[in-house]
């Protein structure tokens, strides 16, 4: 990496003149919502005038890769409160704004605006911006997409496709078409809702939904439902069209269960969708590659955001599998947050990817070709603006999945001193420091083949929350020393000029080639056949997909899957086979004793839904052969292939691989046991989770098979597993509260618990727990004086033992607030104290205080970690209590306060904050 060139860190502020605006930017609506929409849409009173200075980022604060540079391509007054951008075949950028952003929602009653920037001049920098559409309807979109002349708007509750018919780059209704192609998507005016449409290499549409949930209907008539634990409502005076609470945990149409944010594949008129990753918490965006691989990234509860492969069909792990219960009400013991967050210990889950902590993440971009060069092909960059960053990866297949290995590629905080962001203390964490102010919420590539980054700018992003009044944006071009940006132009009225289409560095331009040539039929085949000898993979992935869609003529062309000597490419062609709906089975059967893990997953993954399922299970017992016991993201696809056909595949599995004696099965057995949990099982199970021969871990993980049985058998196996004398009491009775009020609550579960001892709601003797009133006569600390003084690190790690109470540090301390090994890395002290000093003024999300009053008139306080009866509640000193729910006199309360006692209340002096600041910061 290299660093440009450090000026003073400055804010240059630029005068909003309206001379300088081009008479579109601040005018009337190009367009008004008509129909029912406009009546579901409640208006806002007239907004208050903005302040008239913007800021700018100083270009020389950004570090990027070496041999590059960044530019300023546009700023307000061009753009304002950039969402997300998508880039057309001309080089125009196009804009979803975000003036309405959540509390501000009524500071542009006209609604938000599509606007669209251009280089008129080639100088490198837009001089043009008009709007293509704007209405009432629009309220902080978060998703656009050019697709030709169709722009389609991520606008919850809709996914609106405005066609541009006269190609003029402006709405106008009495001319082109507006049509609302599915609709029913919660999060109006949300973080967690509708993204942005990205095309496949197939020609499909794919875009995500945050865990706000959806309830759609495709063009083909399938509903599709997919609702969690989150039901958080709008931000303003809007109405969901949905309630999560009827929907949650119901099949849809297809006859799968989903639950959380989801991705949907479907054909770009909407029919045939599909539902090919689920249970997020926030996807931003996705990318799809030529080769047909989905990366992603996604938001957090407390520090664990992550990027991932999407691995098709996959859970990814947010919520309870019913869409009932949040990752902390099924927290096991010595599980870590992200362990426990995404549930990594759970069959059926996928693999977690790249956990890299706190931040906020937002829009990604796979790069493929273009000006960067060759050492940037195959690179994903992912944006965090909660972090100031854009990271690279260099995706590298490792079994049956991907490593992804993280760099910072693009900062303007190189000390990575983070502020004003969720798991910075959120508002009270802002510093206003210059170089905190970068907030990418969006990553693409033009048809030039640079990349170019939208800013939001704001001293504070995520927690629904903006402090720019400005409105500030802007839109930077990362591309070589001295780059001079051409387009090609191309005619798509020729094979030729849609071959040029089809190569652009541009993903949603690449879609005009792909369907143009679809359209050409067998008179394209030898043109999309000579792209099979380009040395770039992407470019050959291409063609093999489009190949597949051109008859028989191009399919022969292409080659089979087993034609392929390179598995990355095995892999496309079995995945562009399934796009044009050819019979996969035969060559299933072969593939699946391919010598390539990756190719036996994607084998196993397009078995799920496959008829008669009975011919699949031979197929599903050849992949289980290649299992090596630990590669996870094999076992999960193996096990997705294996849905709705469980009990038979391991009836067939245990057959003809010899298992027969429970306490001899392999470890690769006992693996594909856990990942199918059959009841089937429970009784070898039972011994082995029994057996004093097996090991501790052996055991356990018996034991936790049980627990994910929807039987009567393995609540029962789990009952005699909490004897008394058991090694595994304490874990199994954990499982047994865990379950009695939810999977297994039809089981007679209650009554037995009570039996046994081990819950019996008419015995439990209740604790009042609350957090101490502050004094009125306490000291009154200044950050601003803390800061001054210098810290001692080694007497802040015995000051640290006053926080127990509320934390744990070094696997020991309560749960009450966030775990204190490495919080402080990379936080400025200012930061650090505020939250010692002043703990309720700004609460670390996912560790919000619950006060609950019984019906004896005790009040507790704590950290809810299970819902449902008994409801279980951590509270100061690590003191967990079973809480019968008819003990309770009203529904638990959320508090405004923080359940950490301040600084003063602890009685820390300002020399010991100070060391406490010391010794997080180094912690």
């Amino acid at each position: 990496m290299r660093r440009l060139p450090l000026s003073p860190l400055n804010v240059t502020l630029a005068l909003v003149l309206a001379a300088v605006v081009p008479q579109q930017a601040f005018g009337p609506p190009t367009t008004q919502q008509t129909g029912a929409a406009a009546a579901q849409v409640p208006q806002p009173p007239a907004p208050t005038a903005a302040p008239t200075e913007t800021t700018q980022i100083p270009l020389d604060i950004f570090q990027v890769p070496d041999g590059l540079e960044v530019t300023l391509w546009a700023a307000t007054p061009l753009l304002r409160n950039p969402t997300n951008i998508d880039i057309d075949r001309d080089g125009r950028i196009w804009v979803a704004e975000g003036v309405r952003y959540r509390s501000h929602h009524a500071r542009q009653p006209e609604g938000d605006r599509i606007v669209v920037l251009q280089d008129t001049d080639g100088d490198g920098k837009a001089d043009s911006t008009h709007t293509f559409v704007q209405e009432p309807a629009l309220i902080a979109p978060l998703g656009v997409a050019v697709i030709d002349n169709k722009v389609v708007v991520s606008q919850p509750p809709d996914l609106i496709v405005y066609t541009d018919i006269d190609r003029n780059l402006r709405f106008d209704p009495a001319v082109d078409k507006r049509e609302v192609l599915l609709t029913g998507f919660q999060g109006i005016n949300h973080d967690h809702s509708l993204h942005s449409v990205t095309v496949g290499p197939d020609g499909k549409w794919v875009f995500n939904a945050g865990n706000t949930g959806g309830k759609f209907t495709d063009k083909s008539g399938k509903t599709f439902l997919s609702f969690g634990a989150y039901r958080d409502g709008p931000v303003g005076p809007f109405k969901n069209p949905n309630d999560p609470a009827q929907w949650a945990g119901k099949p849809s149409d297809d006859g799968h269960v989903y639950v959380g944010g989801f991705t949907v594949r479907m054909n770009p008129d909407g029919t045939s969708a599909e539902i090919i990753g689920f249970n997020y918490r926030n996807s931003y965006e996705q990318s799809v590659t030529s080769l047909g691989d989905v990366f992603q990234n996604d938001n957090d509860d407390p520090p664990a955001c992550r990027v991932s492969w999407v691995m098709e069909y996959a859970n990814f792990g947010f919520s309870s599998n019913d869409g009932q219960r949040s990752w902390q009400a099924d927290r096991r013991p010595g599980q870590s947050v992200p362990v426990a967050e995404w549930r990594q210990e759970d069959p059926g889950i996928a693999p977690v990817g790249d956990v890299y902590g706190g931040g906020s993440p937002t829009g990604n971009v796979f790069y493929e070709n273009g000006a960067l060069g060759p050492s940037f092909e195959g690179t994903f960059f992912a944006a965090d603006a909660g972090r100031n960053e854009i990271f690279s990866y260099k995706p590298a297949r490792q079994g049956a999945g991907f490593a992804l290995d993280r760099k910072v590629a693009i900062t303007t905080n190189v000390k990575q001193q983070y502020a004003g962001s969720d798991f910075v203390m959120g508002s009270a964490g802002v510093t206003r420091a210059i170089e905190t102010l970068f907030r990418p919420s969006d990553i693409a590539v033009g048809p030039d083949g640079a990349l170019y980054v939208s800013d939001w700018i704001d001293q504070r992003v995520g927690g629904h929350q903006d402090l720019d009044d400005t409105l500030s944006g802007a839109i930077y071009r990362i591309a070589p020393k001295g780059f001079v940006s051409k387009v090609p132009k191309f005619d798509s009225a020729t094979i030729d000029g849609l071959i040029t289409a089809l190569r652009s560095p541009a993903i949603n331009v690449r879609a005009i080639g792909f369907e143009g040539l679809k359209a050409r039929g067998a008179d394209a085949v030898n043109a999309v056949a000579a792209l099979l000898q380009d040395p770039n993979p992407y470019m050959r992935g291409r063609a093999i997909y489009l190949l597949y869609q051109l008859g028989p003529e191009g399919q022969k062309r292409a080659g089979t899957p087993e034609s392929q000597t390179d598995p990355t490419l095995r892999i496309t062609a079995y995945r562009a086979m399934r796009r044009a709906n050819l019979d996969i089975m035969p060559v299933a059967a072969r593939l699946a004793r391919d010598t390539d893990p990756g190719v036996r997953r994607e084998v196993a993954l397009s078995l799920r839904d496959q008829q008669p399922a009975a011919a699949t299970i031979p197929i599903l017992v050849d992949i289980a052969r290649g299992y090596d016991g630990k590669d996870r993201s094999y076992l999960e696809a193996w096990g997705t292939g294996a849905t709705g056909k469980e009990p038979a595949l391991y009836d067939q599995l245990k057959r003809d691989l010899g298992i027969k004696d429970a306490l001899s099965w392999p470890p690769t057995f006992a693996w594909m046991a856990w990942r199918l949990h059959v009841p089937a099982a429970v009784e070898d199970l039972t011994a082995r989770a029994q057996s004093s021969q097996l090991s501790l871990a052996d055991r356990r993980l018996a034991m936790d098979t049980i627990a994910f049985v929807n039987d009567p058998a393995a609540a029962k196996a789990m009952l005699a597993l909490a004897a008394p004398e058991g090694p595994l009491r304490e874990p199994a009775t954990l499982w047994l509260l865990n379950r009695v009020s939810g999977e297994w609550a039809d089981y007679g579960l209650r009554a037995e618990l009570k039996t046994a001892g081990i819950y019996d709601p008419d015995t439990i003797t209740l604790k009042e727990i609350v957090t101490p009133t502050p004094a009125a006569d306490l000291p009154d600390l200044s950050v601003d004086e803390i800061v001054k003084l210098t810290g001692d690190a080694a007497r802040g790690k015995t000051t640290v033992a006053r926080c127990l109470m509320c934390h744990a540090i070094g696997g020991t301390g309560a749960e009450l607030g966030p775990a204190l090994d490495g919080w402080g890395r990379g936080k400025s002290a200012d930061v650090i104290a505020a939250a010692i000093v002043r703990p309720s003024a700004e609460i670390a999300q996912g560790f919000d205080g619950i006060e609950i009053k019984t019906k004896d008139g005790l009040t507790i306080q704590g950290i809810l970690i299970k819902q449902g009866d008994p409801l279980i509640m951590r509270s100061m000193g690590n003191v967990t209590q079973l809480i019968p729910a008819d003990r309770v006199a009203a529904r638990p309360r959320r508090m405004k306060e923080s359940l950490m006692m301040s600084a003063a209340q602890l009685g820390l002096t300002p020399q010991d904050v100070a060391d406490l600041v010391a010794f997080l910061r180094a912690n």
